[in-house]
């Protein structure tokens, strides 16, 4: 594959992963939760959402958007080990942000996007 199409692709990706974020984003706002932080990065990875849920949990929102089913289901990338960091990121979140010990909780997004823009959620709450 030439750099240029790589290029491109990888641009495209990262276009469509931001817009799913801002989909579930507002989804969340729209159930009462307040964002704290967006896009969370240290070097042992990203957390993609960091909100503050309406009952007062913190909520760490990994978000997974794909434009079809041709690679699977959006949650199927998440695995163990995907899973074991995302738990490592959110006690350094809690750590970094004088929180450790507070209560939280990982959610994972689904995010599927259509021709037309139009998108569907598929939400857990409670991966691990």
């Amino acid at each position: 594959m030439p750099i240029e199409e790589k290029n491109s692709k990888s641009k495209n990706n990262k276009l469509t992963g931001a817009f799913g974020e801002e989909i579930v984003t507002r989804f969340l706002i729209q159930r009462g939760y307040e964002i704290i932080e967006k896009n969370w990065r240290i070097r042992e990875g990203e957390i993609d959402i960091v909100a503050l849920a309406p009952n007062g949990i913190f909520t760490f929102v990994e978000v997974k958007t794909r434009r079809s089913l041709a690679f699977g289901h959006p949650l199927e990338a998440i695995n163990n080990e995907k899973a074991h960091r995302l738990q490592r990121l959110a006690l350094a979140w809690l750590v970094t942000h004088k929180c450790f010990g507070c209560e939280y909780q990982i959610d994972c997004a689904a995010v599927l996007i259509a021709e037309d823009l139009t998108h569907t959620i598929e939400y857990r709450a409670n991966l691990l």
